[in-house]
């Protein structure tokens, strides 16, 4: 499997040094790559350019496409396919696809305050440096591996095996949006889907934890508008718009909302607590009572990785005003970035905002977009076994947990058609590592990128590859 490892870097760092910063994001480029690659392996593939310089890309292996004289060739990892993913295969017709999806657009960056240039893709200290290290062009060619791999080594497929690249996952979702609208029929009713949203802490060495995307925080953001009288700076108006706005604002950020306790969110925090100190252990063993506890209520909003789990959360995160130093103008604003759990209520949430700041002359409206209810996928079904067991293979007593995720992904967007999507991770980080994601010097580990894609590869094959 060396051959595939080196493939790897070498994409990895071609596929990096691609600007899809977004906006304007530029994505067919990012196609061009991808779809090259694809031609060169025979790979069946469709680049769609749905807008100027816009674009996602299809590729497809069917079914039974293992090898040319019909047998199925054995798979090179056979140990990974007992007890209950072998079982749930075992059904009548046949199994619907598996679809692998990407999203090979970027966030902004500011080369002056990174190590190396963002798209230089440079190797240095073990690290492999580039916008999208971690979100998510890395999952992206660890998918296109897997691709060139079942190819490759002719394995034969039980179910399609879909590749999906997609154009604007961090702005508008266009791209996602305009494929589902127009090229469903490429889904071919699929039943699974991997995508980005997977954690894999990694902590003195050993993984703490397999974190499995099953479900995701909805975004509702707010939009603040203070009224006031306008005047020359020299002359200061308590009443001012700026002055108005910044008292709402120090109410909202010192409300709290509701502390709630999901089914996901309580197994995974008892399946965490034999990892965490006793007094913690026995509070994730019972979090619905824990959360009754005045201390522990304190302890949840100075814990970052914790509160998001178990509230809706509002972050300020835009302000603007005058242009002018010297002017006080007639209003001022602020964004607030809101994240809803699962079965949260935007309009309860809105309202009690609004009882917060309580001023007439403030409103809080909802900004932009509209608000899609969040949404879940089980865990008793072939993929997600497959993830377990082959998580097992490789991070031995790490748990491998269900997992909500603070951030958004367009998981929430397949769920609705019948498909069971899961952000899985084949690459683990470490705190300052996956902080790196939308941040600075974001990067990922050499070794990481010769490994992930043979992980990725082991949950694929173990759920499509024919028996």
């Amino acid at each position: 499997m060396q051959q595939y490892s080196d493939l790897a870097v070498t994409w990895m760092q071609e596929y990096l040094r691609i600007d899809t910063t977004n906006p304007p994001g530029h994505e067919m480029k990012a196609v061009e790559f991808y779809k090259k690659i694809l031609d060169q392996e025979g790979i069946e593939n469709r680049a769609f350019e749905y807008a100027p310089g816009r674009g996602d890309l299809w590729a497809r292996l069917p079914r039974n496409s293992g090898s040319s004289d019909g047998d199925q060739n054995p798979h090179p990892f056979d140990k990974v396919r007992a007890g209950s993913v072998a079982q749930d295969a075992t059904r009548v017709g046949h199994p619907r696809p598996i679809v692998l999806l990407n999203h090979m657009d970027v966030v902004t960056s500011d080369a002056a305050h990174w190590k190396v240039p963002p798209f230089s893709g440079e190797i240095r200290d073990g690290y492999l440096w580039g916008r999208g290290a971690q979100d998510m062009k890395d999952e992206g060619l660890a998918q296109l591996v897997v691709m060139v791999m079942l190819k490759r080594e002719k394995v034969a497929l039980d179910r399609d095996v879909i590749f999906l690249a997609v154009a604007d996952e961090e702005v508008d979702d266009t791209g996602t949006d305009w494929f589902i609208e127009h090229q469903r029929d490429l889904l071919g009713n699929a039943e699974f889907l991997i995508n980005e949203g997977g954690e894999n802490l990694l902590e003195n060495g050993f993984v703490k934890y397999v974190g499995v995307d099953v479900g995701e925080k909805t975004t509702y953001w707010l939009h603040v508008v203070a009224h006031g009288r306008p005047g020359h700076g020299s002359r200061p108006n308590p009443e001012s718009a700026p002055n108005r706005l910044v008292r709402a604002l120090n109410k909202i950020i010192a409300y709290r909302t509701p502390l709630r306790v999901l089914p996901v969110v309580d197994e995974f925090l008892r399946d965490m607590a034999p990892y965490e100190p006793p007094e913690r252990a026995a509070q994730y063993r019972n979090i619905r009572k824990a959360i009754e506890d005045k201390k522990f209520q304190e302890d949840v909003e100075h814990d970052e990785s914790l509160e998001f789990l178990l509230r809706d959360t509002i972050a300020l995160t835009m302000m603007g005003g005058s242009e002018q130093t010297n002017v006080i103008p007639p209003e001022a604003w602020a964004n607030l970035d809101v994240r809803i759990l699962p079965g949260g209520d935007p309009k309860a949430l809105l309202a009690a905002v609004r009882r917060v700041v309580n001023d007439p002359d403030v409103t809080v409206e909802p900004w932009k977009g509209e608000f899609r209810e969040a949404n879940y996928s089980g865990t008793d079904n072939a993929l997600y076994a497959a993830i377990r067991e082959v998580s097992g293979k490789y991070f031995p007593g790490a748990p491998v947990v269900p997992h909500i995720t603070s951030g958004y992904t367009e998981n929430q967007r397949y769920r609705p058609l019948g498909i069971a999507s899961y952000g899985f991770n084949p690459y683990t980080a470490t705190d300052e590592e996956g902080n790196t994601e939308h941040g600075n010097d974001e990067r990922i580990r050499v070794e990481e990128v010769r490994r992930g894609p043979r992980i990725l590869f082991d949950v694929v094959a173990a759920v499509a590859a024919a028996r």
